[in-house]
C-alpha cells in the first residue's frame, strides 16, 4: 500500500510541475521546452528502456541474492550505452547538423534521457524488490527536487533550456542521495554476463521498439505542428496531449506496478495457464477503471480547464484534449491490457507490428483529413493511429489463442460507464467552477461505483473487500 500511495503522490507532482512550467515558460518557450522533453523521450525508450522492462520482469530479491550478476550486467549495459550516446551526440552536433531544436537543447536532451533512464531503471529494480520505504524515499526526493529546480528553472529564467537543467539535476540529485541504498552486494563489474545481456535484451527489445515507434508518432505531429503552425501552437498541442497522457498513464501505470507483478509471480508458481486467466482478470480490471475515468475526463473537462490549465490554454486545451481521448484510451489498453499477453509468454514480436500498423496510419490520416487552422487535424490522426494499433494488437493476440475478459465484465462496464455519463451530461452546461467539479466527481464515482457494488464488475467489489477487511479487524483492536 505505502508503495502505491507513492505512486500516485508522484503522478500528482507531476501534473502540478507540468502545469507550472507551462504556466511560467509560455506556449512558445513551452512549445521548444515539450519538443525537447519529447526528444528525450524518445531517445531513452530507444537506447534505455529494456533495462528498465528487464528489471520489471527478471529482478527479485530473490535473484538480487542468488544472482547478482544480472544487476551487474544490466549497470555495466547502462553505462557503455550512456557514454556511447554522449560521444554519438557530440559527434553529431559538431558534424553541422540542423535540426528544429538548437543544439543547446539537443544536448540538454539527451542529458535528460541519460538520467531520467537511470532513475527508472533504478526504480524500476526497487519495485522489484517490493522495497516500499526505498521506493517512497526516492519519489519524495525527486519530486521535492524538481518542483524545485524544474519549476523554479521555469519561473525564475522563463527558458526550456533552465526547466531541462533543473529536470537533470533533480533526479541526479535524488540518485546521489540513495546510491549506498541502491548497491547491491556481489553485483560487481566482473560478475556481468554478455548472456545475460543478450537474453534480457531478446525478450525487451520487441517491446522497446513498439514503444518508440508508439512515442515517434506525437514526437512527428509536433514537429510538424511546429513547421505548420509555429511552436506557439505546439505549445497548445503538447500541454493537452501530455496532461491526458499524464492521466491515462497514472491510472493505467498504479494498476501495472501491481498487476504484472502478480501475473509474473503466477506464472513462475502455477504455470501458463494459471497466467493466462490472471492476464485475463488484470485486462478486464484495467478496463473497468479506464473507461470510466477517460469519459470522467471529458464530462469534467470544462471545471478542469478554468481551475488548472494555465490562461494562455484554455480554448485551444478545451478543444485538443477530447480528439485525443479516445487514442489515449486506446493506448493504456494497449499498454497495460494487452501487451502483458505476449509479455507473460515472452512472445513480444507482434507488438511491433502493431506499432508499425499506427505508424503507417497517422502519417495516411494527416494528408487525407482536411488541413484546420490549428492542429485539430494531427489530433484525429494520432487518435485514429493508436486506434488502429489496437485493433491490429487484438487480430495478433487472438492467434495465440489467450484468455480475454468475460462477455459479462465488458459489458457491465460499460453499462456502469454509461450510467456515469448519463448522470453527469447535463452538469456540462453548468458554470465551470469548483463547485461544479465537486459535484460531478462526487456524482459520477457514486453512480459507477454503486455498479460495482450491485454488478461486481471485473471483481473490484471482492478487492475493496478484501482490501477493508484487514483494516476493519485492525480498528476493532484499537
Amino acid at each position: 500500500m505505502g508503495m502505491m500511495i507513492a505512486f500516485v503522490c508522484n503522478i500528482m507532482f507531476n501534473f502540478v510541475i507540468g502545469l507550472s512550467v507551462a504556466k511560467f515558460l509560455g506556449p512558445e518557450e513551452f512549445g521548444r521546452f515539450a519538443l525537447a522533453l519529447a526528444t528525450a523521450m524518445a531517445v531513452q525508450t530507444a537506447f534505455f528502456d529494456w533495462l528498465r522492462l528487464g528489471a520489471t520482469r527478471f529482478y527479485s530479491e530473490r535473484i538480487r541474492g542468488e544472482n547478482p550478476g544480472l544487476r551487474a550486467t544490466l549497470d555495466v549495459s547502462f553505462a557503455f550505452i550512456a557514454v556511447g550516446l554522449t560521444i554519438g551526440t557530440a559527434a553529431l552536433l559538431l558534424g553541422g547538423v540542423s535540426f528544429p531544436l538548437s543544439n543547446g537543447l539537443i544536448a540538454l536532451a539527451i542529458g535528460t534521457s541519460i538520467t531520467n533512464g537511470l532513475f527508472d531503471y533504478t526504480s524500476a529494480l526497487v519495485r522489484a524488490r517490493f522495497h516500499n520505504r526505498l521506493y517512497t524515499r526516492l519519489i519524495v526526493v525527486k519530486n521535492v527536487l524538481s518542483l524545485a529546480f524544474v519549476g523554479g528553472g521555469a519561473f525564475w529564467f522563463g527558458s526550456a533550456k533552465m526547466a531541462l537543467v533543473g529536470s537533470i539535476l533533480s533526479l541526479s540529485g535524488t540518485l546521489i542521495t540513495a546510491r549506498a541504498a541502491l548497491r547491491d552486494p556481489g553485483a560487481e563489474v566482473r560478475s556481468a554476463k554478455r548472456s545475460l545481456a543478450e537474453s534480457v535484451a531478446a525478450y525487451a527489445l520487441p517491446i522497446v521498439g513498439a514503444n518508440l515507434l508508439y512515442l515517434l508518432i506525437p514526437l512527428a505531429n509536433r514537429s510538424i505542428v511546429t513547421v505548420l503552425y509555429g511552436f506557439s501552437e505546439t505549445g497548445q498541442f503538447s500541454l493537452a496531449y501530455d496532461i491526458g497522457t499524464k492521466a491515462v498513464q497514472a491510472i493505467g501505470s498504479t494498476l501495472d506496478v501491481f498487476l504484472f507483478q502478480i501475473a509474473v509471480a503466477t506464472h513462475e508458481r502455477h504455470g501458463a495457464a494459471r497466467a493466462r486467466q490472471q492476464i485475463a482478470h488484470n485486462m478486464a480490471i484495467v478496463i473497468a477503471i479506464l473507461l470510466p475515468a477517460c469519459t470522467g475526463i471529458w464530462l469534467i473537462l470544462p471545471s478542469i480547464e478554468q481551475l488548472i490549465v494555465p490562461a494562455q490554454y484554455r480554448g485551444p486545451f478545451g478543444e485538443l484534449l477530447p480528439l485525443m481521448m479516445t487514442g489515449l484510451f486506446c493506448s493504456g489498453l494497449i499498454q497495460f491490457g494487452i501487451n502483458p499477453i505476449f509479455q507473460i509468454s515472452k512472445r513480444t514480436g507482434p507488438l511491433i507490428a502493431a506499432a508499425a500498423v499506427a505508424c503507417v496510419v497517422d502519417p495516411l490520416l494527416v494528408f487525407i483529413l482536411p488541413r484546420s487552422d490549428d492542429a485539430s487535424s494531427l489530433a484525429i490522426a494520432q487518435a485514429g493511429a493508436f486506434a488502429a494499433a489496437l485493433i491490429a494488437l487484438i487480430v495478433f493476440a487472438c492467434a495465440s489463442k489467450p484468455q480475454w475478459p468475460t462477455v459479462r465484465d465488458l459489458a457491465t462496464t460499460a453499462l456502469g460507464t454509461t450510467a456515469m455519463a448519463a448522470a453527469l451530461l447535463p452538469f456540462r452546461e453548468q458554470e465551470p467552477g469548483v463547485v461544479t467539479l465537486m459535484v460531478q466527481i462526487s456524482a459520477g464515482v457514486f453512480v459507477y461505483a454503486f455498479f460495482v457494488v450491485m454488478l461486481d464488475i471485473a471483481g473490484l467489489r471482492g478487492l475493496v473487500l478484501s482490501y477493508l477487511r484487514p483494516v476493519v479487524q485492525r480498528l476493532r483492536t484499537l
